[in-house]
């Protein structure tokens, strides 16, 4: 559903799962380490003990803005994405993504 929200958003969409081979008709990557050219944000979907496994390829992507979804979030993995100069989100970006498109079609009237 991520997917399909972010690409309805008009977003280019890589995602990472080291178990699958494809994500809703996408190519998946191992890590995003593993993701051609940049990656401006990333949307979180993993427990918060898999999550700080995963911060150091964040940063080092250079990535601006990572949201930590609900079950995804903890006050540890913000502090460290946040002491590393990346926008926390800590929200559901699914209904970010419906937003951004809600907002297109009627004028950016919410």
């Amino acid at each position: 559903m991520a997917v399909h929200a972010w690409r309805d958003a008009g977003w280019t969409v890589y995602p990472v799962n080291p178990n699958e081979e494809e994500i809703e008709g996408l190519t998946a990557h191992r890590t995003i380490r593993d993701i051609p050219g940049e990656v401006q944000a990333a949307t979180m979907y993993v427990p918060p003990p898999l999550g700080l496994k995963m911060v150091e390829g964040i940063i080092d992507r250079g990535v601006a803005k990572v949201y930590l979804n609900p079950g995804a979030d903890s006050p540890e993995l913000a502090h460290k994405l946040e002491a590393a100069g990346i926008e926390v989100i800590e929200a559901c970006s699914i209904l970010a993504a419906k937003s951004i498109v809600h907002q297109r079609r009627h004028g950016g009237q919410g």
